[in-house]
């Protein structure tokens, strides 16, 4: 894939690596992103068009406010695609991004690859951009999430009452974040 920005090669942990989408992954990503049981019962849900999807790969290194994936989740192995990852700015002035990841390939689910995952991609923004937080965003009943940050050191700040509609009601989200200060290291420290 051809987009702007950071298009080489990403951080690599002991298993994975974040690597940009090769075109030929468009449709397994696509289909991830836009899978109602992948994604909607932890946020808000709604269907995107293959064109547009391709487009928001494409341009999001050049958007901080893109909410489009931004690095594939790859085994190191066998370079096999297994999810994806991406960051934002959340708010025009405060020196923080916010993180999102969705392990779309369920077989791999439960062996500690999201956390890996994640974790290359919060040490990768402390080194690469002047930030002071890393912050994440989860529905209260997103247990796996909730788990996952709470055992990369990411502090719980508090309660975002019934902000997220999805399946025809109201969600609480939970708030984290981490500061920089805070940050363990590299990934497997």
């Amino acid at each position: 894939m051809s987009a702007p920005g950071r298009t080489g090669p990403g951080p690599e942990g002991p298993r994975l690596r974040l690597r940009p989408p090769r075109d030929d992954e468009i449709p397994l990503l696509y289909g991830w992103y836009n899978d109602p049981e992948l994604v909607a019962p932890f946020d808000r849900f709604a269907l995107d068009t293959p064109e547009g999807f391709e487009e928001a790969l494409r341009s999001a290194e050049g958007d901080e406010a893109s909410l489009a994936p931004r690095r594939v989740i790859a085994t190191r192995e066998a370079d096999r695609a297994i999810g994806f990852v991406g960051h934002y700015v959340s708010h025009p002035v405060l020196a923080s991004l916010e993180v999102w990841y969705v392990l779309g390939a369920s077989s791999e689910r439960g062996k500690g690859y999201g956390t890996e995952a994640v974790r290359l991609l919060v040490d990768d923004l402390f080194h690469r951009r002047v930030i002071q937080r890393v912050g994440a965003t989860c529905d209260v009943a997103n247990l796996p999430s909730v788990r996952l940050l709470e055992h990369l050191g990411f502090r719980l700040e508090g309660t975002l009452q019934q902000v997220l509609f999805h399946h025809a009601a109201w969600h609480d989200v939970r708030v984290y974040g981490i500061t920089r200060s805070e940050w363990r290291g590299p990934p497997g420290g």
